[in-house]
């Protein structure tokens, strides 16, 4: 009983220090936090590919398609500063969009689809980009007219969230979908790893989609003039910079990427109405552990969260895995709510 007491007298002196250091010395508290979650997260990554790799890699394949989610996101925030809530719908919205126009028949080499699947994605792409582009227009943009405040955007994209699931149902109903039918087998790796050629193409999918994002928003005008508005949108304003222009591009990208990362998951599992929803929290949790407004952010805290939460699945109950996003999400906030690569405010 005494160690205990004097276990938890240790805590409360290390936890008032530390209160102590973020108000007196919050650069110290900043860099101290950054150090130490960087060192945190490297020890559980070697921690979880002990413990099991398969689930590691299982991570991985996840994380790439949160990440692409997650970026979607975090540029809708950075530049118009508002939760877009409908984000994971969007998803879901890209999915059966590809579902619609896709055309089975025949496969690339060990793939489970063909070039209909390529043609599917480039549908749901558009499909998804163009739309959220019309979306902005005939809601989001009368509310910016209006000057209204980031909570009355939040529950727009709420009712457009509720939306989408509802024509969702309507038209296709409740029963899971499935784009191509039959057993796929894996491909056996060292050190016990199974992985199919549908998953090699998720992830290369999305390290290409990722490079290309990252040469549009450092290598091209309209990229650095998103990047200018997100800093600081008067300056940006005043430097001749359209500020719809930049709306416009910003919808078209991030609802293109959110099409794409509703067909991968698609790939990986199945259709359903309420798959966007399901990975709404993740997204969040990513977009915060990163640092809104930091796309190489998103895609570090996707891994991040996908890997704990496939690991975590060896010692609880694979329904609350969902639970480890929220709880790296509320330490994230109470912690660094600027997240790992996030702007200081």
């Amino acid at each position: 009983m005494a160690e205990l007491v004097a276990r938890a007298g240790k805590a409360r002196t290390l936890l008032t220090t530390l209160v102590m250091l973020r108000r007196e010395r919050p650069d110290l508290f900043d860099a101290a936090t950054g150090i130490g979650l960087w060192v945190l997260f490297g020890a559980f990554l070697i921690f979880a590919v002990i413990t099991d790799l398969q689930l590691v890699v299982v991570g991985i394949i996840l994380g790439s398609i949160v990440a692409l989610g997650a970026i979607g996101l975090t540029l809708v925030y950075g530049i118009m500063k508002f939760a877009n809530f409908a984000h994971g719908d969007m998803m879901m919205c890209g999915a059966y969009l590809a579902f619609f126009a896709f055309i089975s028949g025949g496969s690339i080499g060990p793939l489970s689809f063909g070039y209909g699947m390529i043609l599917a994605i480039l549908v749901a792409m558009i499909s998804v980009g163009v739309g959220s582009v019309v979306i902005d227009r005939l809601v989001y943009h009368p509310l910016r007219q209006r000057g209204s405040g980031v909570v009355v955007f939040a529950i727009a994209s709420l009712g457009l969230a509720i939306t989408f699931r509802a024509l969702i149902l309507l038209w296709w109903g409740p029963q899971p979908q499935i784009y191509v039918t039959g057993i796929h087998p894996a491909w056996d790796l060292p050190f016990g790893v199974k992985i199919k050629p549908d998953q090699i193409f998720i992830i290369a999918t999305t390290l290409f989609l990722i490079a290309a994002v990252y040469v549009l928003l450092f290598r091209t005008r309209i990229g650095k003039a998103m990047r200018a508005m997100s800093d600081n949108l008067e300056l940006a304003r005043v430097s001749g910079i359209n500020p719809d222009q930049v709306i416009m591009w910003t919808w078209l990208i991030g609802g293109s990427l959110a099409a794409v990362a509703g067909v991968l998951l698609g790939i990986q599992s199945q259709l359903t109405p309420d798959m966007g929803f399901s990975l709404l929290l993740p997204l969040f949790a990513a977009t915060i552990l990163g640092g809104i407004g930091s796309p190489h952010g998103a895609l570090t805290g996707a891994m991040v969260v996908s890997i704990a939460q496939q690991v975590s699945t060896s010692w609880i109950d694979p329904g609350y895995k969902v639970a480890v996003a929220f709880i790296l999400l509320i330490l994230m906030l109470a912690v660094r709510p600027r997240g790992l690569f996030g702007m200081k405010t």
